[in-house]
C-alpha cells in the first residue's frame, strides 16, 4: 500500500479538527446553522494554514448525504464526503488557478455552472491560488460571481490577496487565516508522534515547530523528513544533521561567551558553529531568535507563555539572561537584523560576522540615559565607564564654586525679573543646576538659550540639532526639578517651557557654503550635550547617522 504523508494522513476532517483558525471555523458553522451561507468566499493566508482544508470541510458540510440539509458535522463516511476528501467529487470541482488561469478556462466554468449537481445539493468550485488568474479571466468571472445560480458556491484560496482585483474581492466574503502559533504546532506534532508510536525527545519539538514558520503543513513535512531518517528515537541532533538547523547548545555557548565579554571565546564558538557546516546567515538568524527569547525572559520572566521552550531550555535562558540587560539585547537584535543583509550579500561574510559579534562582546553592557545621568551626578567626571556596575557611588561632598550673581542663597540678592538678566547670567545658572542636579542635566541645558520670560513662564529654546536633549529634559520628572531650582535661584515662582528653534535652511547663514559631512560631524562632536555623554561613558564617536 502506498505511503500517505503525514500532512495528508492527519488533515482536519471537520470544523472542530481545524487547528489555529477557531474564529473562522465558528463563523462558518454559525452561517450553516442559520442558513446564511454566502455564494462566494475568499480564504487568504500563508501556505499550509488550512485554507484548502477549510474549503473541503465547508463543501462536505454543505453536501453531506447523511443529513437532509447542510450540517456543521459532516459524517466523513458517505460517498460525497469520501469523494471530497479524495479531491475527485463530481460536484465539488477543485481548480488550480496557476495552471488554469486563462479566459477560456473561466468561460468553460461558466458554461458548466448552469447545470445542476449530479447527486449533491450544491455544485461547489474551489479555486486554489486564485490570484494567478489573468485580468481577462477575472473579468469573465465577474457576472457569474455576482449572480450565480442558486445551486453554485465559489470558494477561492490565495496566498496573495493583494493580487486579486477589488471587483472580485467585493463580491466575496473574505476570511484571513492566521499563522498557526508554534505552541499549537508543537502540541499537534506531539499528538501525531504518539499516534504513530514514535519515540522522541522533548527538546526536539519546539525548534521544529519554530522552523515551520506558522505553517502546519510545513511542520508535518519536516517531521516526515526526520522520521525517514530511521532513528529509533527522534532527538534534536537530527535537526542539525538532516534539516541544517544549528546546534542549540553551540548557539547558547556563543551567546554565553558574548555575555562574558570573552573575545577569544566568541571567536572559538563561531569557529565551532561554522566547522559543523552552519552558514553565517544561519548563525545570525539563530542569534536573533535566541536573543529574542532572552529579551522575553528579561521582560516577562522565564515562565512566560510566549516562550516556546522546554523546561530545561527555560532554565538555561534564565541563566544566560542574567549576563545581559534589556537595552543590550534590544540593540543586539536590531544590529543583527541589519547584519543579516550585509552578511548575505558580502563576499567575506565570516570576517564581517566575527567583527560584529566581537563588537557585542567587547562593548559591555549599555547604559540608558537615566542611568548615565544618575551616575554622572553621583561620581566625578570620568568615573563612569561603559561597564554598568552595581557598586554604590561614593557620597558626594559639596563643592562650592564662585558664582558671580547666583548661589545657593538667592534670598540675599533681589532678582531684576527680566529676560536680559537671565541671559547674562545663564552660564552661572547652569553651573548651579549642574551642581545640584548633576553635570548631565547642566550639559544638556548648555545647548539651549533663554528666549522669553513673560507672565511667569520662562521659554528656553534648544537648537534644531538637539531635539533629543529637549525630550530628555522633559522626561522622568526632570522638568519639574529644573523649574523648582530655577524658582529658587531667581526668587520667583516660574514655569519652564522648552522649545526647539525654528528650522533653518541646510546651507546655513546667507553667503556661507553648505555644511560638509566633516563639518557636520565636528559640530555634533562639539555639542555640549554630546560631549557630556562622551565624557561620562569615556567613549568615542564611531559613526553618525542622520535622522531624516
Amino acid at each position: 500500500m502506498a505511503y500517505t504523508v503525514l500532512a495528508r494522513k492527519y488533515r482536519s476532517q471537520t470544523f472542530d479538527d481545524v487547528i489555529g483558525q477557531d474564529p473562522i471555523a465558528q463563523t462558518l458553522k454559525n452561517a450553516i446553522k442559520i442558513g446564511r451561507v454566502a455564494h462566494a468566499y475568499l480564504f487568504t493566508g500563508t501556505r499550509g494554514v488550512g485554507k484548502t482544508t477549510m474549503a473541503r470541510i465547508l463543501a462536505k458540510s454543505l453536501n453531506c448525504l447523511k443529513t437532509d440539509g447542510p450540517t456543521t458535522e459532516p459524517c466523513c463516511k458517505c460517498d460525497s464526503c469520501v469523494a471530497i476528501n479524495a479531491g475527485d467529487d463530481i460536484d465539488v470541482i477543485e481548480i488550480d488557478g496557476a495552471s488554469n488561469n486563462g479566459v477560456e478556462e473561466v468561460r468553460r466554468l461558466r458554461e458548466n455552472a448552469i447545470y445542476r449537481p449530479a447527486r449533491a445539493r450544491f455544485k461547489i468550485y474551489i479555486i486554489d491560488e486564485v490570484h494567478m488568474l489573468s485580468t481577462s479571466a477575472f473579468n469573465a468571472l465577474l457576472k457569474t460571481l455576482e449572480e450565480p445560480p442558486d445551486h453554485v458556491k465559489f470558494i477561492f484560496a490565495t496566498t496573495e490577496p493583494n493580487k486579486v482585483i477589488p471587483t472580485i474581492q467585493s463580491r466575496c466574503q473574505r476570511f484571513d487565516f492566521n499563522n498557526i502559533p508554534a505552541a499549537k504546532i508543537t502540541e499537534q506534532l506531539k499528538t501525531i508522534l504518539r499516534q504513530e508510536k514514535i519515540k522522541y525527545d522533548e527538546d526536539l519539538l519546539p525548534p521544529l515547530a519554530k522552523m515551520a514558520n506558522g505553517s502546519m503543513r510545513d511542520g508535518l513535512s519536516l517531521l516526515d523528513r526526520l522520521i525517514s531518517a530511521g532513528a529509533e528515537t527522534l532527538n534534536s541532533s537530527l535537526l542539525e544533521e538532516f534539516l541544517g538547523c544549528p546546534n542549540s547548545e553551540k548557539i547558547w555557548n556563543l551567546i554565553a561567551k558574548i555575555g562574558d565579554s570573552s573575545a577569544s571565546g566568541t571567536l572559538v564558538a563561531i569557529e565551532d558553529l561554522i566547522g559543523s557546516g552552519v552558514g553565517e546567515v544561519q548563525i545570525v538568524d539563530s542569534l536573533i531568535e535566541y536573543m529574542r527569547d532572552l529579551m522575553v525572559v528579561k521582560s516577562a520572566g522565564n515562565t512566560s507563555e510566549i516562550l516556546i521552550l522546554t523546561a530545561e531550555q527555560r532554565k538555561r535562558a534564565g541563566e544566560l539572561a542574567g549576563k545581559f540587560d534589556i537595552a543590550a539585547l534590544v540593540y543586539n537584535i536590531t544590529a543583527l537584523e541589519k547584519l543579516r543583509w550585509a552578511v548575505k550579500n558580502s563576499d567575506t561574510p565570516r570576517p564581517l560576522l566575527e567583527a560584529s559579534l566581537l563588537r557585542f562582546a567587547l562593548s559591555e553592557h549599555f547604559l540608558n540615559i537615566d542611568q548615565l545621568l544618575s551616575q554622572l551626578q553621583a561620581a566625578p567626571a570620568g568615573a563612569v565607564k561603559k561597564k554598568l556596575t552595581t557598586v554604590e557611588a561614593p557620597a558626594r561632598t559639596a563643592e562650592k564654586t564662585a558664582e558671580p550673581q547666583f548661589d545657593e542663597h538667592p534670598e540675599s540678592r533681589p532678582f531684576p525679573g527680566d529676560i536680559e538678566s537671565i541671559k547674562n547670567n545663564w552660564q552661572n545658572i547652569l553651573k548651579v543646576i549642574g551642581g545640584k542636579l548633576g553635570p548631565g542635566i547642566g550639559g544638556l541645558l548648555s545647548s539651549a538659550v533663554p528666549a522669553e520670560f513673560e507672565n511667569g513662564v520662562l521659554t528656553v529654546r534648544f537648537s534644531t540639532a538637539a531635539p533629543i536633549y529637549k525630550r530628555i529634559c522633559e522626561s522622568n520628572g526632570r522638568l519639574e526639578q529644573i523649574e523648582s531650582l530655577l524658582s529658587e535661584q531667581l526668587s520667583v515662582p516660574l514655569k519652564l517651557k522648552l522649545e526647539t528653534a525654528p528650522d533653518r535652511p541646510e546651507q546655513g547663514e546667507p553667503g556661507q557654503p553648505p555644511k560638509t559631512p566633516v563639518k557636520k560631524r565636528n559640530d555634533i562632536a562639539n555639542d555640549p550635550g554630546v560631549k557630556t555623554i562622551l565624557m561620562g561613558l569615556d567613549a568615542t564617536i564611531t559613526g553618525v547617522e542622520e535622522d531624516r
